[in-house]
């Protein structure tokens, strides 16, 4: 019985390798089903992800849509060396940072503060009292993710792109090492200093030491 666990695991791995692969094989053969398919599943995971890196959330659809012009470009190159998903991930990731660092080069002296959120804050809070079928509680709920959003905005690429990997995509160490190319320990190491940064980041306007 203390087998049938990693057996079970191992033949579902082996499962999902064999469609993968197939998928692979359509895809490289100019499959529009299978393009379609791809689409469906990974074009929201992609969105986001890159919505996430981005200093401009604005600019997310045209990366992301950037993003799979050189997926659908680049599949014949692509031989299995990591999982599907790693790979699709890795040229997202390339894309959204290439696009932030021509945005900041744009825009260099006007550096990013999470002050700038806050200007808006009691307009977001007035919209709220004026019209009370809508809870305070979620009006102030919506302004407390909006400063998550742009605390995770600010901080520099290493550490944001970690955390947005493994918090809000839940990819595992190893995967997001495959990705970036470095070890589990820096991935480990980045993920430490990322979240104690973006926690600084919150208690500075929120005022609060459980954040």
């Amino acid at each position: 019985m203390g087998i049938a666990r990693p057996v079970s695991v191992a033949i579902e791995r082996t499962a999902v390798g064999s469609l993968e692969a197939a998928l692979v094989t359509e895809l490289q053969s100019g499959s529009e089903y299978a393009f379609s398919y791809l689409l469906a599943v990974y074009q929201n995971p992609v969105y986001n992800l890159v919505t996430h890196i981005l200093e401009v959330s604005s600019d997310a659809p045209d990366v992301t849509q950037k993003v799979f012009l050189k997926v659908f470009r680049g599949i014949r190159y692509f031989h299995g060396q990591s999982s599907l998903r790693t790979w699709i991930y890795r040229i997202a990731v390339n894309e959204a940072s290439n696009h932030r660092r021509g945005w900041l080069r744009r825009k260099w002296r006007e550096a990013f503060s999470l002050d700038q959120v806050l200007e808006s804050s009691d307009e977001l809070l007035a919209r709220a009292h004026a019209h009370p079928d809508t809870p305070y509680e979620i009006a102030e709920s919506s302004e407390r993710q909006r400063l998550v959003r742009r605390a995770l905005a600010s901080l520099s690429q290493p550490y944001r792109t970690v955390v947005v990997l493994r918090e809000i995509e839940d990819l595992s160490y190893e995967e997001i090492a495959e990705l970036l190319g470095v070890s589990e320990g820096t991935v480990k190491s980045r993920l430490t200093r990322g979240r104690d940064l973006l926690r600084r980041k919150l208690q500075r306007h929120w005022g609060k030491s459980d954040v």
